[in-house]
């Protein structure tokens, strides 16, 4: 009994630590997993953690070697994000460049319109300062319109209208600058066209109330009191709670002009633009404004309320249209496909005006000074019909002497022709005397 009970606690002891054997899960029946699906999985997971190049060659991989897997959009979505994180000028240009190609060929799935906002968050992550190439400002705000456009009801959407809203801000402080810089200097003309392009087209930018009244004051300068009141009435009308207001209505009191009503709808936008909490920075922060490269002041001072201008930029009003110089005023815009006739207001006694270069007679029309050679394609004929004689070396100019009451008066010559050759002329130079006076005496036998 004994040896039994030895012998089967021997066996079970064998059995407690007998090691299994390892199962390939890669071979094994049971594994379920597609390949295709494993690499993907694999990749993005290296993008998460930061590995973007090894993330890339995975994706790179599965697209390689299964083109025609479901997961294929997704490899090239995941590219284009690895780009995007990775950040910087070069692979923001190959981020963009990827989800454009996404877009032309898949622009059915619900991760288009992912796309398309990445396309203008790259341009976006890339502004500069109001002061400094805007083209990025420029394409971010197409690219921002663009998604508007196409995606309305999206989720992002008013991620995408807020963004939008910042990059206005942004071109339209641009313009403000100079605008202002122009102004106070007192060039009337070049700061009007560039405060007439914001109020046009940016509404909802913070110094909107300031615009109109530059524009007001400049057009009463010019003596344009009817134009100056119609920005008065700007902002009485569209920004009631601006601190300018109570001027701009001394102003259309002083012009003897209806004062319009605040529209309700504006009224409630600046109301809840007041009420809108703002960032602030801290004391430590404020002095690292000055080693930013990218804009900040701008995205606090951006509206948070209201829709931006969803229209890409087609205006195109030129300085020289605006406040035309003296007492001329171009019809027409600056393209040339509308109506260019200057109109131009003469006083009476004054002196004439002058004559515009399209005025102006053509050089090949002018009548050539006494005594130069000009050809002629006929022979020409006085008044009494007698034809002149030409030499036959070269061709000589007409000349018809009539003397009136002691008085000799010379005809007029004939016009030039531009295909004389240079031989000719000379030729005609070096005739003699004596054939031009036997020429007149043809001519004039008396």
């Amino acid at each position: 009994m004994a040896g039994l009970l030895l012998s089967a606690g021997s066996s079970d002891a064998q059995l407690l630590h007998k090691k299994k054997k390892k199962v390939n899960k890669s071979t094994s029946a049971d594994n379920t997993a597609e390949p295709d699906k494993v690499l993907y999985n694999r990749a993005i997971e290296d993008i998460k953690r930061g590995r973007q190049e090894v993330g890339r060659l995975g994706l790179q991989t599965l697209i390689n070697t299964y083109p025609d897997s479901e997961y294929l959009a997704k490899a090239k979505l995941g590219i284009a994000d690895s780009y995007y994180k990775e950040s910087g000028t070069a692979n923001m240009a190959q981020a963009i460049q990827g989800y454009k190609d996404f877009i032309v060929f898949f622009p059915f799935l619900p991760e288009a319109a992912y796309a398309q906002l990445q396309v203008a968050n790259a341009h976006y992550q890339q502004m500069a300062k109001p002061d400094r190439d805007r083209s990025e400002a420029k394409a971010a705000e197409e690219e921002y319109q663009t998604f508007l456009s196409k995606y309305p009801k999206d989720p992002l959407a008013p991620k995408a209208e807020q963004r939008l809203r910042d990059v206005q801000e942004i071109i339209a402080e641009g313009d403000y600058r100079i605008g202002y810089f122009y102004y106070v200097k007192g060039d009337k003309r070049a700061s009007a066209a560039r405060l007439t392009s914001i109020a046009k087209r940016y509404p909802l930018y913070s110094k909107s109330d300031k615009v109109q009244w530059m524009l007001g004051d400049i057009f009463e300068k010019s003596e344009h009191k009817e134009i100056a009141s119609i920005y008065y009435g700007n902002i009485l009308k569209n920004y009631p709670l601006s601190e300018l207001a109570p001027n701009a209505k001394n102003k259309l009191v002083e012009f003897k002009v209806p004062v319009p009503q605040a529209d309700p709808k504006s009224m409630a936008w600046m109301t809840a633009e007041q009420n809108t909490p703002r960032k602030r920075e801290g004391l430590v922060k404020k002095p690292l404004a000055l080693v930013r490269s990218g804009p900040h002041q701008e995205m606090v001072a951006s509206a948070k309320n209201g829709t931006p201008t969803l229209e890409p930029e087609a205006d195109n009003t030129s300085a020289t249209d605006i406040l035309s110089g003296g007492n001329r005023s171009q019809l027409g815009g600056s393209s040339g496909t509308g109506n260019t006739a200057v109109v131009e207001t003469v006083t009476p006694g004054g002196a004439a005006p002058a004559p515009t270069p399209t005025e102006a007679a053509p050089p090949a029309a002018t009548a050539p000074s006494a005594g130069a050679p000009a050809s002629t394609s006929a022979p020409a004929t006085d008044s009494s019909g007698t034809a002149a004689a030409a030499g036959s070396g070269s061709e000589q100019a007409a000349k018809a002497d009539a003397s009136a009451s002691g008085d000799s008066q010379s005809a007029d010559t004939t016009k030039t022709d531009g295909s004389q050759s240079s031989d000719d002329k000379k030729d005609s130079k070096k005739e003699s005397s004596s054939k031009k006076k036997k020429g007149l005496k043809k001519m004039v036998p008396w």
